[in-house]
């Protein structure tokens, strides 16, 4: 999710952190009140910052969690999602996309341009 979007959808991220608590997961971060805040990467000469939307630990992998609902800069989400994948190949961590009713055709296409091949999480 793009940082203007996270400011909308706080209840969806809420939702999804209940479900990663109730599979499992451990030392859970995500960018709500009541967790700390992942940790942000920053694009080198500009002022735009990436951070990851959850990120949570099982059996000893990490995991970087992204919500995905339809937006209105899809680009800046693409390149967010890029560079997710790229980051979590490179450490050999875990990259997953949650997804809800009603954004799943968004999610996919989104996928579908990237060439990214992913299982989505279906709340």
């Amino acid at each position: 999710m793009v940082q203007i979007d996270k400011q909308e959808n706080t209840d969806t991220l809420e939702e999804s952190v209940a479900y990663l608590e109730n599979k499992g997961f451990e030392n859970i971060k995500a960018d709500i009140e009541g967790y700390e805040t992942p940790k942000s990467y920053r694009k080198a000469g500009s002022d735009i910052s990436i951070t990851p939307d959850i990120v949570a630990e099982r059996a000893g992998i990490k995991h970087y969690f992204e919500v995905s609902l339809k937006s209105e800069k899809p680009h800046l989400l693409k390149s967010k999602w890029r560079f997710l994948d790229v980051l979590t190949r490179m450490k050999n961590h875990r990259f997953k996309i949650i997804t809800r009713r009603g954004h799943y055709k968004f999610t996919n296409d989104m996928l579908k341009d990237l060439n990214l091949e992913k299982n989505l999480i279906k709340l």
